[in-house]
């Protein structure tokens, strides 16, 4: 009876042992556990700079007059829409992918995510260094391709047709951006000389902003920007609230922007992203000084610039520098925005959300931070800075890099929107501006309650009448 007893209980207990065995025979290794926690982290990342056009959005509009916030946001949807599909199509595989004999210029393999099995290495060498699945990094770089198509508009806006965002989208994901993007990330000539651009402050917002400054040259300032003599007339957006909402977005997603950059679950996505707040915060404080120094007044949209300054500046050298130098770069990078929107502002240059300012000379000069600030021990890409005995090698690299880049996406934006002025034309009509965009391309208003009033009958927001130039504000 007691062995009897025995059997049965030793039975027993190999029964209910058996799941626990086979779970520890064939569950997930730590490897396996690693990389589902890597995806994960570049998911969230990814959501996070997607959702960043939720900020260009509520920026944009803040910045706009009642009659445009409809044409903002269609705008920002279609975009993301081409953006998406484009990069999908042919972006991501010309800036990522191996192109044998041309690899230094472009990729030429893996259209439309199409690898064959266990050649995604190999097919995407640009991402080789990241073990994430293919789809996890395409969504984080297609994000990428949106945030800088998104930059592109913040110039030429309440005078731009619609078309223009359309068919200038196609070229820019699909070409333009892929192209700078595999000179510095994709294994193209630009990194493997060493250029240090983390998160894209280059690649990423230089590029929009230069395509912006090539737009923005062949379409001219607004009606009612300049007087007669030419002096610059103050066109106030009509809602701050939602543009530093805007500013806020912005700054909540570049914490998947540059942390995210790791593609990796490391603990140095930490170190990223205290560098990345300092940085945005002495943005603020240095361009709201600047604000004051020059008007005797703290503007409030100077401030919120001076922040997107800083995080476009802080995106190259995120992951290289020591804390304290990040202080530094933001608070020049925002003094810096500030001084520049005067200059463009003065020579004729209708700069709506200070795009060129904030991410054109935010992106210039974040990309030269990295080879003055650069650590020795950061320095897991090119050389140290100047500022730690590194010598000019970098700098200069970085220099070799915004000149570039800056120069082929100005080139090649200004040859795209010129052919479309000589074709469609890229400007509304003068009376369609002074109506208001939202009417006239879209058919609808944003705000129908008070501006639709104004339209019908003949009076401010929507008016046809003529109005001095020093007027034509509303």
């Amino acid at each position: 009876m007691r062995r009897l007893a025995l059997l049965t209980v030793t039975t027993l207990l190999l029964v209910l042992a058996l799941p626990a065995l086979a779970f520890a025979q064939d569950g997930p290794t730590v490897a396996d556990l690693s990389l589902a926690m890597d995806t994960m982290w570049v998911i969230v990342a990814a959501v996070l700079v997607l959702f960043m056009q939720a900020g260009f959005a509520m920026l944009e509009v803040g910045f706009s007059r009642m009659k445009n916030v409809g044409s903002v946001v269609a705008k920002i949807l279609v975009n993301l829409a081409i953006a998406a599909l484009l990069f999908w199509a042919v972006g991501f595989a010309f800036a990522f992918s191996d192109g044998g004999a041309l690899n230094s210029i472009i990729g030429t393999q893996g259209f439309f995510l199409a690898v064959p099995e266990g050649q995604v290495n190999s097919v995407f060498a640009g991402l080789s260094w990241t073990q994430v699945p293919l789809s996890a990094k395409f969504l984080f770089q297609v994000a990428f391709c949106a945030v800088s198509l998104a930059i592109v508009w913040g110039t030429m806006l309440e005078r731009t047709k619609f078309a223009v965002y359309v068919i200038f989208a196609v070229v820019f994901a699909g070409l333009i951006y892929p192209l700078v993007g595999h000179w510095i990330w994709g294994g193209g000539w630009l990194g493997s000389l060493g250029m240090q651009d983390f998160a894209g402050s280059t690649v990423v917002h230089l590029s929009g902003a230069m395509a912006a400054l090539a737009g923005t040259l062949l379409l001219g300032p607004r009606l009612g920007k300049y007087d007669d003599d030419g002096n610059p007339v103050t066109i106030p957006g009509h809602n701050m609230p939602l543009a530093v909402l805007g500013v806020l977005i912005l700054w909540i997603g570049w914490y998947g922007f540059n942390p995210g950059s790791t593609m990796a679950a490391v603990p140095e996505i930490a170190d990223i992203a205290v560098t990345t707040t300092l940085a945005a915060a002495a943005g603020v404080l240095g361009a709201m000084i600047m604000s004051y120094v020059y008007r005797r007044n703290v503007d409030v949209g100077m401030g919120g610039n001076g922040a997107i300054a800083a995080l476009v500046a802080i995106t190259a050298p995120c992951a290289f520098v020591a804390p304290w130098a990040s202080i530094v770069i933001g608070f020049v990078a925002g003094v810096i925005m500030y001084l520049t929107l005067v200059f463009v502002d003065k020579i004729g240059v209708d700069d709506p959300l200070g795009a060129i300012a904030a991410h054109g000379m935010g992106g210039i000069w974040g990309t030269l931070s990295a080879g003055l600030f650069t650590t020795p021990e950061l320095a897991v890409i090119g050389q140290p800075g100047l500022f730690y005995g590194g010598g000019f090698y970098q700098l200069g690299i970085q220099a070799l890099g915004i000149v570039a880049c800056g120069g082929f996406v100005f080139i090649a934006s200004l040859a795209v929107f010129a052919a479309l002025k000589a074709t469609i034309g890229i400007r509304v009509k003068p009376d369609q501006e002074l109506d208001g965009l939202d009417i006239h391309e879209h058919g609808v208003f944003g705000y129908p309650d008070l501006v639709a009033t104004d339209y019908q009958n003949g009076s401010g927001n929507g008016s046809r009448q003529s109005k001095p130039a020093a007027e034509r504000t509303s």
